[in-house]
């Protein structure tokens, strides 16, 4: 390291030589000046001032564009794979939102009676991604006239919510459901996603977070066993799983004849290693038409929580 030999008869620097002042700082000063604080630093209002023009000014944190979204529509595995890829969204999380029970665990959400849907929050920056357009993408990864669940999913938990954490997200998302109608051609009275307030969102246990990407085999046998795809397809045609632009059913966007719901009877999600991946080999794409039926394929176990280690001896695995 090269050393800075300063010699003795060199004059000291002025104080504040050589460092470069915050412009923030420069411009905090002048005002306490102007208004009569003179070089008293130390004062709690000028500090405060700083912080501020720190704060909205071009070097402001990243956060402050920071916005949530809660979302159900189905298995969060699914929801959640459809919207962390949209760009400017931060993150993705699993998780219940909707009821009144505290800390609901997935077995318990599972079996109904919490009142919680499985959904996502969606963290992302409003200054590269609308609100209007997230909500875009949402609706055309859900079936809007599913209010008995989502898919192959049946039940009060996965009925398609948009939980609102905002007055100005609530018109939003009214608006939204009007659009959608409008693309679909249909009546909003057949519309069966929900409005509401959010309450709270629980997150979901570490198993269940960015499952796709954790087992992509066993998500992807799980889509199409589901028939998510070609339901999203049926139902949305050339824009389903997009975030375009909203069009009327008269442009030729959607299909204006939708077709029956999906039977009642689906195969559970699915976690054994052994299930096969989907014979197109991505979700999105619709299974060929010799692909086996769901009902021709095993039922594959329902996910577990991962088991506790053992205290005394190692215990045996177990599937």
């Amino acid at each position: 390291m090269r050393l800075n030999r300063r010699s003795p008869t060199a004059a000291a620097p002025a104080p504040g030589a050589g460092r470069r002042q915050d412009p923030g700082q420069g411009a905090a000063q002048e005002l306490g000046q102007a208004a009569g604080w003179g070089g008293v630093w130390g004062q709690p209002l000028v500090g405060l001032v700083l912080a501020l023009l720190l704060l909205l000014g071009p070097g402001a944190p990243a956060w402050a564009a920071t916005e949530e979204a809660v979302l159900a529509g189905g298995c969060f595995w699914c929801l959640e794979h459809d919207l962390e890829g949209l760009p400017g969204v931060i993150d993705v999380e699993s998780g219940y939102s909707g009821g009144k029970q505290a800390n609901p665990t997935y077995q318990q959400v599972s079996a109904g009676g919490t009142g919680h849907q499985e959904s996502v929050r969606v963290r992302f920056d409003n200054t590269k991604l609308r609100y209007e357009v997230l909500l875009r993408a949402y609706w055309r990864n859900v079936d809007p006239f599913d209010g008995g669940g989502q898919f192959c999913d049946r039940g009060d938990s996965y009925r398609p919510v948009i939980f609102t954490t905002s007055a100005t997200q609530a018109v939003e998302a009214r608006n939204s459901l009007v659009a959608a109608s409008r693309e679909l051609g249909k009546p909003t009275s057949r519309i069966k996603v929900s409005v509401r307030a959010l309450s709270r969102f629980w997150p979901a246990e570490t198993y269940h977070q960015n499952y796709a990407k954790r087992n992509g085999v066993r998500y992807r046998y799980y889509r199409w066993a589901c028939r998510r795809d070609q339901r999203l397809d049926q139902v949305w045609g050339e824009r389903a799983r997009s975030s375009g632009r909203w069009a009327n059913a008269s442009q030729g966007g959607s299909q204006s004849s939708v077709p029956p719901l999906p039977p009642s009877a689906p195969p559970p999600k699915a976690t054994s290693p052994a299930l096969p991946a989907p014979p197109a080999g991505q979700a999105g794409t619709p299974a060929p038409s010799n692909a086996p039926t769901a009902a021709a394929l095993p039922p594959p176990p329902m996910p577990q929580p991962p088991a506790a280690p053992a205290q005394s001896a190692p215990a045996a695995a177990t599937s």
